[in-house]
């Protein structure tokens, strides 16, 4: 699998980190699967944070083989230092290892957030901290709305953060409001030497009423052709890696698609842009 720098990191990540809400929620044997899944077709970077259920206790056994082998981001959707702090140390017992190669602030979606988590006895002075005693070497911040990529801009403004992670798929691209603000994100942090991770690279719809037939909170592609386009589609983008989709069913052909990659041309990629309009963005509400 292809391998590109995580900015400033100098992490040689795999086009596909494993995203592992999807193993948080399965027991260990099911777990066990994935995990050697991912490692058997050259993934070495995981994500894992407290949100996604048991995924650090189903991560914890295999630590010892594969700490010194892969990436490892974690991450908090504390706002304060004290919970963050707290958070961080749960999590490195959790996962059974005493450093974490990223921490990041956890789905800051809109600015009265970032203004929460970057003020003073806010969660980034944990991240602070936690550098400094050499628990984590690179901060990073994640987001999930239509508001992220600006307010990831405005974050990268106030802190030097060394990773973003936010939502890109050809759906969200062909909206005007949201493309601009990705490319913004994108030029700012291919200038700034910034890690970018994506996530939600194979969101379909809403579910909305209908009954859930995967563990994503969103409908996704399941179509292994449409799944081939949409991961080629982003990496087809100036980014480093895309955070797998977090049902464990899904997850053999988004590697698969990630292995088959070439770039996309500007027809291709303007006609997989012309059926958007079939699908929705899956963060239902106000873009504002």
């Amino acid at each position: 699998m292809e391998r590109r720098r995580l900015g400033r990191t100098g992490q040689q990540s795999s086009v596909v980190a494993f995203g592992t809400a999807g193993i948080g929620r399965v027991d260990q044997e099911t777990a066990d699967r994935a995990i050697q899944l991912i490692l058997d077709r050259g993934v070495n970077h995981i994500d894992v944070a407290p949100s996604y259920g048991e995924a650090e206790l189903r991560l914890q056994p295999w630590m010892a083989r594969i700490r010194e082998a892969i990436f490892l981001g974690c991450k908090t959707k504390q706002r304060t230092r004290d919970a963050a702090k707290a958070e961080l140390h749960r999590s490195l017992k959790r996962l059974a290892t005493d450093r974490l190669d990223l921490y990041q602030l956890h789905a800051v979606c809109k600015l009265p957030e970032l203004d929460e988590v970057t003020g003073k006895g806010g969660a980034l002075e944990a991240l602070l901290e936690a550098r400094e005693e050499g628990l984590v070497r690179w901060l990073g911040i994640t987001g999930h709305s239509h508001d992220a990529p600006a307010t990831h801009l405005e974050a990268l403004r106030r802190f030097d953060f060394d990773t973003v992670m936010f939502p890109l798929n050809f759906v969200l691209w062909a909206n005007a409001d949201y493309r601009r603000d990705a490319e913004v994100l994108l030029r700012t942090c291919r200038e700034w030497n910034v890690g970018v991770h994506i996530i939600k690279t194979l969101a379909k719809d809403p579910w909305g009423e209908r009954p859930k037939t995967h563990s994503t909170w969103y409908e996704p592609f399941t179509d292994q052709a449409i799944i081939d386009r949409a991961v080629a589609f982003n990496l087809s983008q100036p980014v480093t890696t895309l955070c797998s989709t977090g049902d464990v069913t899904v997850l053999p052909k988004f590697l698969d698609a990630a292995e088959r990659f070439q770039p996309l041309g500007a027809d291709a990629a303007a006609a997989l842009l012309s059926t958007a309009a079939q699908y929705h963005t899956p963060f239902v509400g106000a873009w504002a």
